[in-house]
Formats: C-alpha cells, structure tokens, sequence
C-alpha cells in the first residue's frame, strides 16, 4: 500500500523510513515548506530577553531549530552550567528530541508523556498548567504561514492559541516571536506529478497539519478527493481532510504503532 508522508522535508524523513520498515510503500511529499524568519532581528532581541520570561513555548521542532540558529553567541540562557529559570515547554517527541539536540537539558523540559500518544497543548497544559500563576510570563515560539502570493498568513495555530489563552485566563501573560516561515510549495510538474500519481494509485494520505490539507486542495483545486483515504493524526486535521472531501478519513494518535494500525485498517 502506497503512504503519502506530507510533513516538511526533514520531518518527513523518518516517518518514510519507519513505515517502509513496517511492509508500506512509504513517499515522501512535503506540502509544507519552511524557511527562515523574515525578521531575524527580533528572534535575537528575544533571546537577549528569555530570561525575563518563565518559560519559552516551541510549537515545533522548525521553532526550536530555527529560534537557536540565531543564538546570540554571549547569551548564556540553555548553555551549560548557567543559572537558568526559563522553562522550555513543547507538545510533542520532535520537539523534545530538537530542544535536546540544541543542548537543553532535559530538567528544564516540560512536555507530555511520550508514552500516552497525545502530543498538544491539552496534553502539555496537563503537565505544566499548575505552575502557571498570576505574573507568570511565557514566550510562544511559532512560525508565521506565508500565503502562495507572498503576503502574509495565519500566524497561530488552533491549538497554540488555545494554550496562550489558558495562560492568560490564568492570569499569565503571553509575548510571541516568529522564527520561522511555513508555506506552500511551488505547483512545479514535480509536485503535480507526484500528487496525480498518488491520486491515481488511491494512495492513504498522512497528514499531521491541517495546513498541508490547506495545501493540497491549493495546488490542485479541481481535484475530486471523495474516493481517497487520510490518516489524520488530530481531530482538527481529520475534520479538515473530510471538509476537503476526502471520502475516508480515520483519525490516529501520532505515534508509530497507532499510524500502523490506522493504515492497515483501510486496506
């Protein structure tokens, strides 16, 4: 069975390697690309000031990677042996493992249980929530959506905003920086093709982000999804693949074993 891995490029790759070892026909077809932020100036100006904050939320593993590119290098926050008291939150293992590959040591990571499969920000809220008083100051790490004409998009995700409001009904307070861009990919005859091929073959979709659902349907708008299948990895995505007309969507927690299952359900 063909599987169509639609994360950004990088994410994707693992997930390809995983599947192909559990019996599928796993491909790579990223409908999310990623770049640097456009302001790198503020990225850096938030570094200088994270020890102001109580904790950092990365909403991504491209959050992480690309908010310590631009580490100034005389900020000692994260670096070993500092005095740190800025926590760094994440809602899932891609995260965690990008924070660890920076240096950040695992005592100062709140993140859900990697065990229970539910990796957003209900889950992290779960674990972290009580230490959030009033006066207590989060920054939210996140990407902006850059819009196929090149204006700007959505800058939050559904989920992110509902932690940050959280925070704020706790009495908390909530600052964002953008250290990085999410946007679609260019309808080269590559993508068209690799879509039309999948298409025809009836491949399942994974999808993990209802932004490469928005994607897909943006680059082939008159496509007539009713007699294909999406593995969704959250209920917000699912609902969006079955708004997209996708005639079979199951929904799956993100990890390996509950992904397998789901793909082999709809065999």
């Amino acid at each position: 069975m063909r599987v169509m891995v639609t994360r950004p490029a990088r994410e994707a790759q693992a997930w390809v390697q995983q599947l192909q070892a559990s019996g599928f026909d796993a491909n790579s077809l990223p409908l999310i690309e990623i770049a640097g932020p456009v302001d790198a100036h503020s990225v850096v100006q938030a570094w200088r000031r994270l020890p102001e904050f109580d904790a950092a939320m990365f909403v991504s593993g491209n959050a992480v990677d690309h908010f310590f590119a631009l580490k100034p290098a005389e900020t000692p926050v994260y670096s070993a042996q500092a005095a740190i008291k800025t926590r760094a939150l994440v809602t899932g293992p891609g995260s965690y493992a990008a924070l660890q590959r920076a240096g950040v040591a695992a005592s100062l990571i709140d993140a859900p249980d990697a065990h229970q499969g539910q990796f957003d920000s209900e889950a992290l809220w779960a674990v972290m929530g009580h230490r959030v008083v009033p006066g207590y100051r989060v920054l939210v790490v996140r990407g902006t959506t850059v819009a196929q004409h090149g204006e700007p998009g959505a800058d939050v995700g559904v989920g992110r905003d509902w932690f940050s409001k959280r925070v704020i009904a706790a009495g908390g307070q909530v600052e964002f920086v953008v250290a990085y861009q999410r946007r679609c990919p260019e309808p080269t005859p590559a993508v068209q093709a690799g879509i039309q091929t999948a298409v025809n073959d009836k491949a399942v979709w994974l999808f993990s982000s209802s932004e490469a659902v928005a994607h897909l349907r943006a680059l082939v708008p008159d496509q007539d999804w009713h007699d294909q299948r999406a593995v969704c990895t959250h209920t917000r995505i699912a609902l969006a693949a079955s708004a997209a007309g996708f005639g079979v969507v199951c929904e799956s927690r993100p990890i390996l074993a509950a992904v397998v299952a789901s793909i082999e359900s709809l065999q």
